[in-house]
C-alpha cells in the first residue's frame, strides 16, 4: 500500500517528466527514472515507468497531423526498431551497461552541441529507403544495451527536416514501438518482474504524466521554429549530461 508521501512524489515526478516530454517530445523515462531511482531501487521506479511511457507515447503519436504518412514513410526504420531491440534486449541486464550509457551520453550531448552551432544535416529523400532500416537496428540495439530510446533515431528524423510538429509525432511513433519491442525484449530475457508488481502506482503516475504533457503540448504550440529548435537542443543536451554523469558517478 502506497503511502500519503509517496503517492505525492510518483505524483510531482511525473507532472515534471510529462512536461518535459510535452514541449521536446521526449525524455518521460529519463527525466522519471533519475528523480525516482533518488528513493527507490530502479526495478520499481521502471515499474511505475510502463503506463505513464506508454500511453504518453500513444497520445503525442496519435495527436499529431500526419500519422499516416509517417507511418508509410518510416515503416522500415520500425521495422528495424522492433529487430535490433528484440535481439539486443538481453545487453540491458549485462555487466556493460553504464559504459554504454556514458557512451550514449556522449555521443548526445556532442549531437545536441553540434545542432545548437546549426552543423546539422541532411538525409536526402533518395536515400532514406536503405538508411532508414539500418537506422532503426541502431536504435534498437542501443536501446537493448540502455533502455533509451534516442539515438541515433532522434538526429535522423531530425534529419528529415520535418515541421516541428511532424517531428514530434514521428519520435511518438519511433519510442511507442521501442517501449513494446522492449517490454517484449525483456520478458523474452526472462529481464522483466511480475507484470502485476506496482501497478497501481503505475496506474497513479498516468494522470500527472498526462497533466504535465498537455501543458507541455500548450507551451510547445506558442513556440516559434527557432525557438523550439533550441528548448529541443537544450533538452537532448540536458539527457545526455544526465546519462554521462549518472554512468560516471
Amino acid at each position: 500500500m502506497l503511502s500519503i508521501g509517496a503517492i505525492a512524489l510518483i505524483g510531482a515526478v511525473f507532472l515534471a517528466a510529462g512536461l518535459v516530454k510535452g514541449v521536446v517530445g521526449m525524455g518521460l523515462p529519463t527525466v522519471a527514472m533519475g528523480l525516482l531511482a533518488v528513493t527507490m531501487p530502479p526495478a520499481q521506479a521502471a515499474a511505475l515507468l510502463l503506463i505513464p511511457s506508454l500511453v504518453t507515447n500513444l497520445w503525442q503519436l496519435f495527436t499529431g497531423p500526419s500519422f499516416g504518412g509517417l507511418f508509410r514513410r518510416l515503416w522500415t526504420m520500425m521495422a528495424g526498431v522492433v529487430i535490433g531491440t528484440v535481439a539486443g534486449a538481453g545487453l540491458l541486464t549485462g555487466a556493460h551497461t553504464m559504459i554504454a550509457s556514458a557512451a550514449l551520453g556522449a555521443a548526445l550531448v556532442l549531437y545536441a552541441l553540434l545542432g545548437m552551432a546549426k552543423a546539422g544535416f541532411t538525409t536526402p529523400a533518395r536515400h532514406e529507403a536503405w538508411i532508414s532500416p539500418l537506422v532503426g537496428v541502431a536504435t534498437g540495439l542501443v536501446t537493448g544495451a540502455t533502455g533509451v530510446f534516442v539515438i541515433p533515431a532522434v538526429p535522423y528524423l531530425q534529419s528529415l527536416r520535418l515541421h516541428k510538429e511532424d517531428l514530434v509525432q514521428a519520435l511518438g511513433l519511433s519510442f511507442t514501438v521501442s517501449t513494446l519491442a522492449l517490454g517484449l525484449g525483456l520478458f523474452r530475457a526472462g529481464a522483466l518482474i511480475s507484470p502485476t508488481a506496482h501497478l497501481t502506482g503505475s496506474i497513479l503516475a498516468l494522470a500527472p504524466a498526462l497533466a504535465g504533457m498537455f501543458i507541455g503540448q500548450a507551451l510547445r504550440q506558442r513556440m516559434s521554429v527557432e525557438t523550439f529548435r533550441t528548448v529541443f537542443f537544450a533538452g537532448l543536451l540536458a539527457l545526455g549530461l544526465y546519462l554521462a554523469l549518472d554512468a560516471a558517478l
